[in-house]
């Protein structure tokens, strides 16, 4: 149950204060008495009062002066308590309201409209505190968030390669950009049983959490799909089996992998939904392959057709996310996959800057500092 607190009635006219005491009090509040400014200030501290009456005009400390003390105090519970000042007829009522009154009222006092302001700021006080709480409760809620999100970040970072793999004559660079702390974008490579290298990107609905749950969950079926398969086709078909199977239609999310047999040059190439991979011929242009099969988890028994590219000295392959294209905002131009092969650099000397080149034309495109969705890349080159 929650304590009631007073109406502290400060005057120095122990009559004055006898009878607003006694009318309030009939009117079921409870009530305290301070003859004086300095005796006010040491009952406030000892129990902040619910509503603070306080008389302008009193010997020693005055009512301004107690209550400039009042609203300076570091404890927001004594400096924000509802006052409402007494004056006397044709003193100056601004006075009371730039020593920080929330109200005022003229002697002689008429209880009756004392009773109703006294309730208007109990009512305050109740929305205040109401509204305080609220304010809690969403900080609590912000710093749950922020954790979540910050472990959710963590997991998702552990995900993302962190060197790419040796695979004698040939160049690799990654680059991964998430607008908050995680993202829907992931990607990865993972060795194949004939000494190829599978390369794969995903991207998922959404931002936070949900999404790196998403992305977590993308890493771990391209994982168990290449323990079982081998094709590129077939380990898309597992994880969009995967996908399926755990939400039933109501989550999809966009693919595409290669197979690469770093010996040969060839390379076997499947998409869901995503967009084109881009071959970068060296000195001759680039080329896209689009996807052939709607995103991961949409529609049941996809067919995941494989297109196979020969890359020589020179060539790259690129993956990427739509948030290379930009356009979040409705009121921007979406670069289009045909743009975007136009702004690769074929004479780069490595994939890094053959990466790190796109990415500023990209942005400048954009006229941005920054791209607005997740961004992430990989780009894969012969050397040799």
């Amino acid at each position: 149950m929650t304590e009631e607190l007073p109406v502290l009635i400060v005057d120095d006219d122990a009559a004055s204060r006898r009878l607003l005491a006694r009318a309030l009090a009939a009117s079921g509040h409870l009530c305290q008495e301070a003859d004086s400014g300095e005796r006010a200030l040491t009952l406030v501290h000892e129990k902040p009062p619910a509503v603070l009456l306080l008389d302008l005009r009193m010997p020693g400390l005055d009512g301004a002066e107690t209550l400039k003390l009042l609203r300076a105090d570091p404890d927001p519970g004594i400096a924000q308590i509802p006052t409402i000042m007494f004056t006397g007829h044709g003193e100056n009522e601004v006075l009371c309201l730039e020593a920080g009154a929330d109200d005022f009222v003229v002697k002689p006092i008429n209880i009756a409209v004392l009773r109703a302001r006294i309730e208007t700021q109990l009512r305050l006080r109740a929305l205040r505190l109401q509204l305080q709480e609220q304010n809690e409760q969403l900080e609590d809620w912000r710093s749950n968030l922020e954790r979540d999100l910050a472990a959710a970040r963590s997991t998702q970072r552990s995900l993302i390669p962190q060197k790419p793999p040796d695979i004698p004559g040939w160049d690799i660079a990654a680059v991964y950009r998430p607008v908050i702390e995680v993202g829907g974008d992931i990607y990865g490579w993972l060795p194949l049983h004939d000494e190829r290298y599978l390369f794969w990107i995903a991207d998922a609905t959404g931002h936070g959490a949900a999404a790196a749950l998403h992305t977590t969950l993308a890493t771990l079926l391209f994982h168990h799909a290449t323990i079982e398969q081998n094709k590129p086709g077939a380990i898309m078909q597992a994880v969009d089996n995967g996908f399926r199977r755990i939400f039933g239609g109501r989550a999809f999310m966009t693919a595409m992998c290669f197979a690469l047999d770093g010996r040969t040059g060839y390379a076997i190439v499947v998409g869901a939904g995503h967009p084109p991979l881009l071959v970068t011929r060296y000195g001759r242009g680039t080329e896209a392959i689009a996807s052939a099969a709607p995103p991961l988890g949409l529609v049941e028994k996809s067919q995941f057709n494989e297109t196979t590219v020969k890359l020589d000295r020179g060539d790259a392959l690129m993956l990427y996310t739509d948030g290379l294209l930009g356009a979040a905002q409705s009121d921007q131009t979406r670069v289009a996959p045909a743009q975007l092969a136009g702004m690769i650099n074929p004479f780069a000397p490595d994939a890094k800057s053959l990466l790190s080149g796109l990415l500023k034309q990209v942005r400048s495109a954009e006229s941005a500092d920054s791209l607005p969705d997740d961004v992430a890349a990989i780009v894969v080159r012969r050397q040799n």
